[in-house]
């Protein structure tokens, strides 16, 4: 066809005179370098030639005696290679057929004819002309020549079954030669071997040497070829088994489909395989749910244990594995959101911001293991929901108050009729990420009896080294609870076992001011109950005054529960107006209007009246709902110098009354010099701590038990703005005692502007924040008789 390339084929007319007529060899050939192959005598080999130089070697040796030297190089990269960079030894050739490409490459078969080594090179342009000498085989009979011999043959032909490269013509060659040279070049040859071991063979001269380094790489070819027959087997295995099982279920389903048999049954094994394949289970819950699998489905589904296993292993796929939310790191949109949720509480909010910041620069971290301890209604659990949701996490609460049986957090085990996994991993399932934040409420209130303790199953869940292999009773399996966020809520730490409080984080939250709970009622709890009852913020407004009255007349509590409770009162009562039509506009509660609507007060500020007799004082004390105020009475009366006490006190608050008493006696003198020696011996005392169906106990009261007595020897009424607290010593000391914070707001609720405290608690005072402590002033004091001096009129 006109315009298609023509190929140029030049053949030898007869290949064995054209290499007879070479003989003997001339004194120096043109030199083929080969960049990627080794070639051997007796052997045919194709080239591709495409260097300019080599090409103009090809050409000229065509028009001459057709022959040359192949020589591997050394680096197969360079193109043009000079003398250092080629082997010394090679092989003869003769060009038995060359063909023109269009693109001006050459294809030319070689036919080898001998080992050479090469001399000097005489001539390097346009192409490499070296001198060479022959290099014979050195061949010595022997029997182990012939053992070698045999031993290629068989090696290699067991080669050529496994390797499809290699055809099986070649077993046959190699089986006719008994020449043991012509062996090993052509198996040699043959082999993939590196071009390294290629030229190393080439050039071993002494036949039993090269056919013994053969053997060698052949053992050694056998048993790659023999490894990689048996991983293809092993793969092909598993396939076979695949689509026999794929067949047979196949067959299978055909059979139940013309029974009519087993539809149901059938559907529902395969809904579970597939939701068992998508739940990306971990290796070991993956092997006990197709284990389980199996077993319901050589079940009958009457039998008692086909419900059982379905129920476990809809168990072990609802659970997320591997799901997880991710955490949103930003800590400006964190801070924002525990602002908007929850006023001041800067403590609880500062230490889930590091823990934010610590995340960003380590994502790996373990989720801490929080406590917040404080009275009801301070906002524990409903700052866990924020926390949550500044996280970006699932949230999920778990109350624990009243749980007595340690099955309930570690579930029953499977043995068991109408068994169920324990609290802990079924919110897992409901929250539907492996790493939500967790409420456990009321961790104070668990308890303990006959069917365990709990709150040693505990451990093992807020344990940062044992929870990342959490085991649940039912499911019997591992799971990682590591990411997993606990936050726990207590009134008080005293019934929390020792271990379990080592292993969480506790931060205490005190109640709330007059003017924090004003802001908390403005900021969050009137629009609450305003939307809840049905109301428009055009249609209700609460005034200053109105929120000041509920706070100090209707509520006493260090939360805003009661608070918000009265709100949503007065709430209902202005809506039924709107509903009955007797309101049209807006209503705007006052102080006035609120009492009104709320009816009587409720509570009253005592302080005045109680203390204005000789003899009461003023104590304050720490409640698992907050502080409180607490009236120490004193009173005397003829008799025998007898002590009485009463007011249900405890073991520690009698024996401080007995230590006041001891000090104010052996004080008589400074406190009131009128009396006489005998005054204490021809009276009987009564101390009473008023609210008699209350327990109470603790050391704190010494201090208000001291300057009740004094007040009363000295008929001299105690200042009725001042409260006090300390453990007092029979040497008059004054000892340092807890929940100050929390006695220090019960005082400002109650009116109270001085407060005698211990001298030692001066750093707890500080911890105070600024705005509760300017309404207080805080007296030191280290012996009671300051405290005396201070607290008496």
């Amino acid at each position: 066809m006109e315009g298609s390339p023509v190929l140029e084929v030049v053949e030898a007319p007869d290949i064995e005179n054209a290499i007879r007529a070479s003989e003997p060899l001339p004194d120096a050939l043109p030199v083929l370098p080969l960049r990627e192959m080794v070639t051997f005598p007796e052997t045919l080999t194709p080239l591709a030639v495409g260097v300019e130089r080599s090409i103009k070697l090809v050409n000229d040796v065509l028009g001459a005696n057709r022959m040359l030297v192949m020589v591997a190089s050394r680096d197969p990269e360079n193109e043009e290679p000079g003398p250092k960079d080629l082997h010394d030894v090679g092989v003869v050739g003769v060009v038995a057929r060359m063909i023109k490409i269009p693109d001006g490459t050459l294809r030319i078969v070689v036919q080898g004819t001998q080992r050479v080594k090469l001399g000097p090179y005489v001539a390097e342009e346009p192409y490499l002309v070296a001198r060479i000498a022959e290099q014979p085989d050195v061949v010595e009979p022997s029997p182990e020549l012939e053992a070698l011999t045999r031993n290629v043959q068989r090696t290699f032909s067991e080669i050529i079954e496994q390797i499809p490269y290699l055809p099986e013509e070649l077993q046959m060659a190699v089986a006719n030669i008994d020449d043991p040279a012509t062996l090993g070049h052509l198996i040699a040859g043959a082999l993939r071997i590196s071009r390294d071991e290629k030229q190393k063979l080439l050039e071993e001269v002494d036949v039993a040497k090269r056919l013994r380094h053969l053997s060698q790489i052949l053992a050694r070819e056998l048993e790659v070829v023999q490894l990689g027959t048996q991983i293809q087997s092993q793969v092909q295995s598993e396939i076979d088994k695949g689509q026999r099982e794929f067949f047979l279920r196949q067959q299978l389903k055909a059979i139940q489909d013309e029974l009519g048999e087993g539809d149901e049954q059938q559907a529902e094994l395969n809904e579970l395989r597939e939701r068992i394949e998508e739940a990306e289970l971990p290796e070991h819950a993956q092997k006990a749910a197709e284990r389980e699998l199996s077993r319901l489905e050589k079940l009958p589904p009457a039998a008692a244990e086909h419900g059982v296993i379905r129920t476990y292993l809809e168990w072990l796929v609802e659970l997320p594995w591997a799901k997880e939310t991710e955490d949103n790191l930003d800590i400006a949109h964190a801070r924002k959101v525990l602002d908007a949720d929850h006023y001041d509480l800067e403590k609880v909010k500062d230490r889930i911001l590091e823990y934010l910041a610590v995340r960003k620069l380590k994502p790996d971290s373990p989720g801490p293991i929080l406590c917040f301890v404080g009275p009801p209604g301070v906002g524990k659990t409903s700052l866990g929901r924020s926390i949550a949701r500044a996280l970006g996490r699932e949230f999920e609460r778990i109350s624990v108050g009243g749980v007595r049986d340690e099955a309930e957090i570690r579930g029953h085990r499977r043995t068991y009729i109408g068994a169920m996994p324990g609290t802990i991993v079924r919110a897992l399932r409901d929250a539907g990420s492996r790493n939500p934040v967790f409420m456990i409420d009321e961790i104070d209130k668990m308890g303990s009896d006959f069917r365990g303790d709990p709150s040693s199953a505990m451990l093992e869940v807020l344990d940062p080294a044992q929870n990342d292999s959490f085991r649940d009773h039912y499911l019997d399996l591992e799971f990682d609870l590591s990411e997993v966020m606990f936050i726990a809520t207590a009134n008080i730490l005293d019934t929390v076992p020792g271990p379990l409080q080592d292993r969480m984080e506790t931060i205490e939250l005190a109640g709330y001011t007059l003017e924090e709970k004003k802001h908390i009622a403005r900021r969050y709890l009137v629009p609450r109950q305003i939307e809840a009852n049905g109301l428009k913020p055009s249609q209700i407004e609460f005034s200053d005054s109105a929120l000041t009255a509920i706070v100090e007349e209707y509520t006493r509590e260090a939360g805003v529960r009661n608070l918000e409770r009265q709100i949503g009162t007065i709430c209902r009562k202005v809506a039924r107006d709107v509903a009955e039509g007797k309101s049209n506009g807006k209503v705007k509660v006052s102080g006035k209007k609120a009492r009104e609507l709320l009816g009587r007060r409720r509570f009253f500020a005592e302080q005045r009246r109680r203390t204005k007799d000789p003899g009461v004082a003023t104590g304050l004390a720490w409640t698992p709902t907050g502080g409180d105020v607490l009236f120490i009475e004193a009173t005397s009366m003829p008799g025998s110098g007898g002590l009485t006490i009463t007011g249900q006190l405890g073991d520690v608050m009698k024996e401080s009354a007995q230590a006041a008493l001891s000090y104010v006696r052996g004080h008589w003198r400074e406190l009131a010099p009128e009396l006489g020696e005998d005054w204490f011996a021809a009276h009987d005392i009564h101390i009473h701590v008023p609210a008699g169906a209350v327990p109470k106990d603790g050391p704190s009261a010494g201090v208000a038990m001291t300057v009740a007595l004094a007040s009363l020897i000295s008929n001299r009424p105690v200042r009725n703005d001042v409260a006090m607290t300390g453990e007092v010593t029979l040497t008059g000391q004054v000892l340092p005692i807890g929940g100050l914070k929390e006695k220090s707001l019960a005082a400002q609720r109650a009116g109270i502007k001085r407060v005698i405290v211990p001298e030692r608690n001066e750093g707890d005072v500080a911890e105070i924040p600024e705005h509760e402590r300017s309404e207080l002033k805080f007296i030191y004091v280290d012996e009671v008789s300051k405290a005396v001096e201070e607290a008496l009129a």
